[in-house]
């Protein structure tokens, strides 16, 4: 999954102002003739936190222009439908869909249209699981184990000892897609999360990796101590308090509406603006990481929820301590290689970090390769916040859209190409991303393979589970996935022993190969299939 952080940092001068203090303590004594400052030369102390800078007029002309700037953006991309929603002081003074549901037919993008929120879940879940803190049926700091005794990973410590806060900020040591391919064959939550133990780890709360399991343990865990279904607790405990009627972590119910986006991936050069509905999405398995859906209305519920410190129209609904641990720094995620670059920082379920005039900025994005994208930007501190949902794949439209309406409330005008800049590093990424995958081409030279009986039979592995490779009229494959839906994959001759097949899912890259080995009896002991030996699981040892 993509994910763009937006440009984030620390608030420098309490921390300058705090070295010095303690600097000062421990410096010797100055030469009695050095002359002391007196108090009418010095700077007044620093106001903490920064006190609002923006106003009404402000905000006003920024939202007078984002008609404009979101029409410019689905002009140049062509992406099918969009909806936006801006909330100022408790105010929705903007929501608005626009474009189409889906290519080729007649229906209209509005503010009831539901769209698959991908991992906008993040930041929904975590201010569910903020909810039960503040009910006090658990704490941040403590092991999900104690609530959930079946979650386990590969190190027996980290297992006894990962805390909510821990998986929710993606400091576990989980690798980034760990679990992920599993969900693209089409297992279920509780197959993947009984699996991950086999899944290697990166030290324990000192590496930040993005993981879509790892945080749906930590959800799942949570709506284990309130003793329901993470998927009912979120509609009874938050979406039904907060009137978001039109949201859901269950798939079905996103089928369900007859107003809902369709997913699109963009065809062709990406100049010429065409896309498909060619996919269908189902994210259950890792709900409360990506599988929610949302009107645009409804999140401007939840925006003015955020801003308004777990307040809604006059009620307390979240605790407002427990919901603001989630919007604090807990893991570096992303560390600056120059001095004059700012740090980013994971909350739990948010990206957090300062802009430019010492402010703190919340944001996150949501994407799916197969045609979602989604993103939300706050500034908490002005009571500001904008949320965009598209039905498109990730190519910076949503993240485009909220940095430019930020960019001229702060500046009267957009100073930067932002789709440009941001298009180009999804752009780069995704080329990045193919080109590590990218399979070599047979040699001129290649030899055949061996007679396709030869490679037929059962193979086993404990994490993806048993393999099997058939041989009929002429042509192999492998089936394997959960046992009730399995997936067959052609496999395609490249070099004797060695064939290639096509990727499948989210997460698909396209070709990728297969390679039997063999024994020195010339018997087919194992098979390495390299799309999904990513940790070294994926080799399928034969019966």
């Amino acid at each position: 999954m993509i994910r763009l952080v937006h440009p984030v940092g620390t608030p420098a001068l309490p921390v300058l102002a705090l070295s010095l203090f303690m600097g000062a303590l421990a410096a010797p004594a100055m030469a009695q003739d050095a002359a002391s400052p007196s108090p009418a030369n010095l700077l007044p102390a620093p106001v903490m936190p920064v006190p609002p800078l923006l106003d009404r007029q402000q905000v006003d002309r920024a939202v007078d222009r984002l008609d404009a700037v979101v029409e410019g953006v689905m002009e140049t991309t062509g992406v099918p439908g969009v909806a936006v929603a801006v909330v100022y002081r408790d105010e929705v003074l903007f929501a608005k869909g626009l474009g189409l549901r889906e290519v080729g037919q007649p229906e209209t993008v509005d503010t009831d249209t539901v769209f698959l929120l991908a991992s906008l879940s993040k930041p929904i879940a975590s201010t569910l699981v903020a909810g039960l803190v503040g009910d006090g049926l658990l704490a941040w700091d403590q092991p999900v184990r104690g609530y959930d005794p079946s979650f386990a990973l590969s190190d027996p410590y980290v297992s006894d000892h990962a805390t909510f806060a821990d998986l929710m900020s993606h400091r576990s040591g989980l690798a980034t897609g760990a679990g992920d391919l599993l969900e693209d064959l089409g297992f279920d939550r509780e197959t993947i999360l009984s699996r991950i133990d086999q899944q290697p780890l990166d030290p324990f709360r000192s590496t930040y990796h993005y993981s879509n399991l790892g945080y749906t343990a930590g959800a799942v865990a949570a709506a284990k101590a309130a003793g329901q279904p993470f998927e009912a607790l979120a509609t009874e405990r938050l979406f039904q308090p907060l009137g978001m009627t039109r949201t859901s972590y269950r798939n079905a119910d996103y089928a369900g509406h007859d107003n809902r986006a369709k997913i699109h991936v963009r065809v062709g050069a990406p100049d010429e603006g065409r896309w498909e509905a060619r996919y269908e999405r189902v994210a259950d398995a890792e709900a409360p990481a990506g599988g929610a859906s949302a009107s645009v209305s409804d999140m401007a519920r939840f925006l003015r929820l955020q801003l308004g410190k777990g307040r809604f129209e006059g009620t307390t609904l979240i605790d407002e301590s427990a919901l603001a641990t989630t919007h604090q720094p807990h893991m570096p995620n992303r560390l600056p290689a120059d001095p004059a670059i700012r740090a980013g920082f994971y909350g739990l379920g948010w990206n957090v970090g300062t802009d430019d005039l010492g402010r703190v900025t919340l944001g996150h994005s949501g994407a799916f390769n197969l045609g979602t994208a989604t993103a939300i930007s706050l500034l908490p501190g002005e009571e500001l916040g904008i949320v965009v949902l598209t039905n498109g794949e990730p190519i910076g439209v949503p993240e485009a859209i909220c940095a430019s309406f930020m960019d001229i409330v702060q500046n009267g005008e957009q100073t930067v190409d932002w789709l440009g800049f941001i298009g180009g590093i999804f752009a780069a990424q995704r080329a990045a991303e193919l080109e590590a995958a990218e399979v070599p081409p047979a040699p001129a030279n290649a030899t055949a393979p061996r007679d396709l009986e030869t490679y037929a039979g059962r193979y086993a592995n404990s994490y993806y589970g048993p393999l099997r490779v058939e041989a009929e009229e002429g042509a192999l494959s492998m089936i394997f996935g959960p046992a009730q839906a399995p997936t067959r994959f052609a496999l395609t001759a490249h070099d004797g022993d060695v064939f290639t097949f096509e990727t499948i899912g989210e997460n698909a890259t396209g070709p990728s190969l297969a390679r039997f080995r063999t024994g020195d009896d010339g018997r087919v002991v194992d098979v390495t299939l390299d799309y999904y030996d990513r940790a070294g699981l994926g080799i399928f040892v034969r019966d």
